[in-house]
């Protein structure tokens, strides 16, 4: 199972790119991963081949119209294991022994 993070965005856009963004997010919505909307990027939790699809859906949606796209990615993998973006935060809560803001 793969924990991917990533943000993408247009360099030449303008300041305020928020609507390319949220093209992305109707896409990655779509799919069926599971994600995570953060301030700074998108987290999905998926098998490679489909967490990869999403991205690069993602980025031709972006390049039809944009002439230059910067794309960030992490990307975690560990077999046999899911559900890890509830679990991992589980893990580090259970360490402090209390909620944290997520």
């Amino acid at each position: 199972m793969v924990v991917l993070e990533f943000a993408m965005w247009p360099m030449n856009q303008g300041e305020s790119v928020s609507p390319y963004v949220a093209r992305s997010l109707d896409i990655v919505d779509k799919s069926g991963l599971t994600y995570q909307l953060t301030p700074m990027g998108t987290i999905l939790e998926g098998e490679w081949s489909e967490v990869m699809a999403v991205v690069t859906a993602c980025f031709e949606a972006m390049k039809a119209d944009c002439n230059r796209v910067e794309t960030n990615i992490k990307i975690d993998y560990r077999s046999g294991s899911n559900s890890r973006l509830a679990s991992k935060i589980a893990a580090v809560e259970g360490k402090l022994g209390r909620k944290l803001s997520t």
